[in-house]
């Protein structure tokens, strides 16, 4: 059997496979595109040799190896939680974050066998290296402070595995139980003095405000009663000027006093203030001077007096003296002139005709020491005029028209007429029965 030539071709087609499975795989090995933002280290023959960025790379096969491949961008670790102790003697539990990048592949490859590993480590000693120098309450404020401290240290020690660490954060500081408990207390304690503290500047500046409001009502209350009580002042001034004026103008009748009287009688009775009342001492004599004056006849010394026709006046046009009183002061004083004439002739009336004067009772005061007072012409009637003194004789009987005109004169202003000798003596009067001698 002759198979020489067969089995020399299939032993060269064999060959010839190997051949071009060897080449694919070199070629294979030697090719190397590198992606973007990693580093491939590459040793050749066990050494260090190069350190591949991206791009398209080629390699000797069978001589040059990759050795790893390095991440290039910042990392991300987070940490389990870790107890610490603080510098009054409490384990609190803090996560901590940690933000890196490799900045040398060598370094990375060859200075530290897990670099990940040894950031933990680091991170965990220097932790509670910072932590410890701290109580509890510098703890839970001062975060920003324990970040830049572990920064500061992580940084300084991994610069030499061409790391570089950009951030440290804190995630959680857990303290114990019993800790959160006296620390919920304390924080309500705290919420509920803002919230006090709060509430009385509310309260405070809610009185300030109401304190002004009711000073600006005060203020403009007691304006506005100001000019009120000016307003009325000035109206009661003008209305006493007028009365004046009128009184002086023309002459009041009988008639006008009997009527202005009797309406003052109610309103002093309606009074509360009087507790007293002193009534004439002959009040028949008053009412027969009301009687007299409504029948348009009579005076207080018993003359009989002619009727003024309705409308007129008792002087004449020509005969009405000037208005000079434009000031309610010069009204007041020259009413007062008027109240002393008035006095005077009800004085001189008084004794002339044989009635003794008391000032007490014209003072309003009980007079003399008795309970009666003494006969006197009663309050309110018109005082008896000079003009019908007893020593004078009666003028003649005139018509109505000629009497106002003659009696005008003496009528404005009243005078007390001169006394003539002493004055007459009064007789004595004998008291009533049941009463008491006057003095």
């Amino acid at each position: 059997m002759n198979d020489g030539p067969g089995a020399g071709q299939i032993a060269a087609i064999l060959v010839l496979v190997l051949v071009l499975i060897f080449v694919v795989v070199a070629l294979a090995r030697a090719v190397r595109i590198v992606p973007q933002a990693v580093a491939i280290i590459v040793e050749r023959l066990g050494r260090y040799n190069k350190t591949l960025d991206a791009g398209l790379h080629l390699l000797i096969p069978f001589v040059d190896r990759v050795r790893a491949n390095v991440d290039l961008r910042e990392q991300v670790v987070s940490f389990p939680p870790q107890p610490v102790i603080t510098s009054d003697n409490l384990v609190v539990s803090i996560d901590t974050v940690i933000y890196f990048q490799v900045t040398s592949p060598k370094d990375a490859v060859y200075e530290i066998a897990n670099y990940i590993t040894g950031i933990e480590q680091l991170t965990v000693t220097t932790l509670r290296n910072v932590i410890g120098s701290m109580d509890l309450e510098q703890t839970l404020t001062s975060r920003d402070q324990i970040n830049g401290q572990l920064r500061g240290v992580l940084d300084e020690a991994t610069g030499k595995w061409g790391i570089r660490v950009n951030r440290v954060e804190l995630k959680a500081i857990d303290p114990p139980a019993s800790v959160q408990g006296s620390m919920e207390q304390q924080m309500r304690a705290e919420r509920d003095r803002r919230a006090a503290i709060l509430t009385a500047e509310g309260v405070k500046q809610s009185a300030i405000l109401t304190a002004e409001g009711e000073k600006q009502s005060a203020i403009l209350r007691a304006e506005g009663e100001a000019q009120s009580a000016i307003l009325r002042a000035e109206g009661e001034a003008r209305a006493i000027l007028q009365v004046f004026d009128a009184v002086h103008r023309g002459d009041a009748d009988p008639k006008l006093l009997a009527y202005q009287y009797l309406q003052t009688l109610p309103k002093i009775a309606s009074s509360p203030s009087n507790k007293m009342w002193f009534l004439p001492a002959e009040l028949s004599g008053a009412l027969g001077w009301l009687s007299k004056g409504f029948a348009g006849a009579g005076g207080s010394d018993g003359q009989d007096y002619p009727t003024r026709p309705a409308g007129s006046s008792p002087l004449a046009e020509g005969d009405l003296p000037p208005v000079s009183l434009t000031d309610p002061s010069e009204a007041l004083a020259e009413a007062r002139r008027e109240s002393a004439a008035a006095t005077a002739d009800a004085t001189s009336a008084g004794t002339l005709s044989g009635v003794p004067f008391d000032p007490a009772a014209e003072r309003g005061q009980r007079p003399g020491a008795g309970p009666v007072a003494p006969q006197q012409p009663a309050y309110g009637t018109p005082p008896a005029r000079p003009a019908q003194a007893p020593q004078q004789p009666a003028a003649p009987q005139q018509s109505p028209q000629q009497a106002p005109q003659q009696q005008a004169p003496q009528a404005l202003p009243p005078q007390v007429p001169p006394r003539q000798g002493p004055p007459p003596s009064v007789p004595p009067q004998r008291p009533e029965e049941g009463q008491p001698p006057a003095r």
